[in-house]
């Protein structure tokens, strides 16, 4: 019954990258038919209807919400400047110099990555830090991974992101938070690098760049202000209050980031104006959060199949024996596996290889937090050099390059941040 369960996944890979069917779609019919080949019953304890579709389609309702809070706040920082005049101001600091402009831009995209992921953060960062990157000679393959790198490394401390491990892998949010702050100095050092290193390795490219709101460092004052739509300086601390809150006062995530939309709101809106923007934004956040919302729901039906009773017992044999148990031989074998999580591949958290992480805990293989690390290093590339997801295409598309020249160029960096993650795993939970 293990082989079966494992020719079903199989499948399901398959379809995911002949994109027959969309991630969401083909996880629950995977996780259906996985609980069919447990031998589930149709209801009742442990059942396909009761366990797998009502229990597991809201497991992970809690990581539902935190996304679209962020998702939320995403949108607030977005339609009130705050996002923008963050990279104005680094733009103009750093003037003619394309390392520091693009160094600036890394900071900004962690700061924003810590509030939102995906394609929103990535337009949020890049809309503006894009055009003026390319403006200034930095090259488009790197001006697109910068966007990308520094999302990255905004990622360890991404609230929602968070919440999903927590409620995924049933971890208390203290230990996915440790774990966390171990992994951001390798994601940091290696985005830093990447700038470094790339920004030097072809030399300047001056570029025709895109149209956008990026302005000379010339006629500053109120009156530039209000024509660039600038937000005021104290409304630039609105994506680090949920961190402050979260990692500083140890206060739950959602109000946390509750407290984010509220500064975010009250510092850049008139009184009379705030309920029809609290409305139109929170309205606009649902359409951006959909999809995740959507992935997380099948994703929990997933969890809930490979946890059952008759999946465990099936598939224990089969993963013990070729799960590596010795540490180096852990950090080995994974790090080379990296590539399995690009291209929605069968070690991709937020499809497949959320069932693999199931299975690995259920089984026994691994403690839950031995796979919190696997599972974390992993989205660290997927979020990256994925030519497949939504920030990746669109940060390549809007610098005019191809999503596969962004995975070839950063790939190397995120391995590496992989490999440090994985390092750390074995090294403190093994």
């Amino acid at each position: 019954m293990g082989v079966v369960i494992l020719v079903l996944m199989l499948a399901g890979v398959g379809l995911m990258l002949a994109r027959k069917l969309p991630t969401a779609f083909a996880l629950v019919l995977l996780g259906v038919a996985i609980a069919v080949a447990a031998g589930a019953p149709f209801t009742g304890d442990d059942s396909i209807v009761d366990t797998v579709l009502q229990k597991g389609s809201v497991a992970l309702a809690s990581t539902m919400l935190a996304v679209l809070i962020g998702s939320w706040l995403g949108k607030l920082m977005e339609e009130t400047g705050i996002a923008a005049t963050l990279v104005r101001k680094i733009v103009e600091f750093g003037g003619d110099r394309p390392t520091i402009v693009a160094l600036g831009v890394l900071a900004v995209s962690a700061l924003v990555g810590t509030v939102t992921g995906s394609a929103p953060a990535a337009m949020m960062a890049g809309i503006v830090g894009i055009p003026a990157m390319i403006a200034v000679g930095v090259p488009k393959t790197t001006a697109a991974g910068t966007i990308l790198m520094g999302i990255a490394a905004g990622v360890p401390f991404e609230l929602p992101v968070w919440q999903f491990f927590s409620t995924a892998l049933e971890l208390p949010i203290d230990t996915v938070r440790s774990f966390m702050v171990r992994l951001f100095p390798f994601a940091l050092l290696f985005a830093v690098l990447f700038v470094l290193v790339e920004t030097r390795r072809k030399g300047v490219e001056h570029s025709w760049s895109l149209t956008s709101g990026v302005a000379r460092p010339e006629r500053r004052g109120r009156g530039r202000a209000r024509r660039m739509g600038d937000a005021p300086w104290y409304a630039l601390l609105a994506p680090a209050i949920p961190l402050v809150l979260a990692l500083g006062f140890d206060l739950a995530i959602i109000p946390s980031m509750l407290a984010g939309v509220l500064y975010a709101l009250m510092t850049t809106t008139r009184p009379a104006e705030m309920n029809q923007r609290m409305l139109r934004t929170l309205y606009a956040a649902f359409e951006v959060a959909a999809p995740p919302i959507v992935l997380f729901v099948a994703i929990g039906i997933l969890l809930a199949a490979v946890k059952l009773p008759g999946a465990i017992e099936a598939l224990n044999p089969l993963v013990g024996a070729v799960a590596p148990g010795h540490p180096v031989v852990f950090v080995l074998v994974f790090t080379l596996l990296v590539p399995l999580c690009l291209y929605r591949g069968p070690l991709n958290v937020f499809g497949l290889g959320a069932g693999i992480a199931g299975v690995l805990i259920a089984a026994g293989i691994y403690p839950a937090v031995a796979v919190l690390g696997l599972t974390a290093s992993y989205n660290q590339v997927f979020g990256v050099s994925d030519p497949t997801s939504t920030q990746t295409v669109w940060a390549a598309q809007y610098s005019g390059v191809s999503p596969q020249r962004v995975m070839l160029r950063t790939l190397p960096y995120v391995w590496c941040v992989a490999l440090g993650g994985l390092c750390v795993t074995a090294a403190t939970y093994l």
